[in-house]
């Protein structure tokens, strides 16, 4: 039977969870991930473990924070003044918030402590500085895009 390679577009059943067992998100009760190998559309463990597996095999793989989202940088965690945001936002640990910097690009932030005069807010990946745990069911090879070519 046939391997996934890079440039495969393939559809995954998985279930992530952290090494304590938490699990933080799972394909159940919808359709299989879809995404082409060595795209970089998924985490690069995910996308390493997912190469070189066959229809219908399963795999557990443990993702080092380093191959998953990165290091926990603690630069990325500011403090805001409150009365700098707007009134209506009903600002509570856990919740999320988009910050747009003066070039335009957005940011996801997530509030992690809120008082009457200041409000934390931490841009790092909620998963940053976590080793990932997956389970991987390969459950089909969708098809290859066409490798690139170098030539004269």
């Amino acid at each position: 039977m046939r391997q996934a390679r890079a440039g495969d577009v393939v559809r995954v059943h998985y279930r992530g969870r952290l090494t304590d067992g938490t699990e933080f998100d799972s394909s159940d009760g919808r359709e299989p991930l879809e995404f082409q190998v060595g795209g970089g559309q998924v985490i690069a463990g995910f996308e390493k473990q997912v190469e070189g597996m066959e229809v219908g095999e399963t795999s557990t793989v443990t993702i080092p924070a380093n191959q998953a989202y990165g290091e926990r940088d603690e630069r990325q965690v500011q403090s805001v003044p409150r009365n700098t945001m707007p009134d209506n936002l009903d600002l509570q640990v856990g919740t999320r918030l988009t910050a747009t910097t003066r070039d335009g690009k957005q940011i996801p932030l997530t509030v992690t402590d809120v008082n009457e005069e200041q409000v934390i807010v931490d841009a790092n990946h909620p998963l940053a500085g976590q080793d990932l745990v997956f389970d991987i069911e390969l459950v089909e090879i969708v098809g290859s895009e066409p490798g690139l070519k170098f030539g004269q």
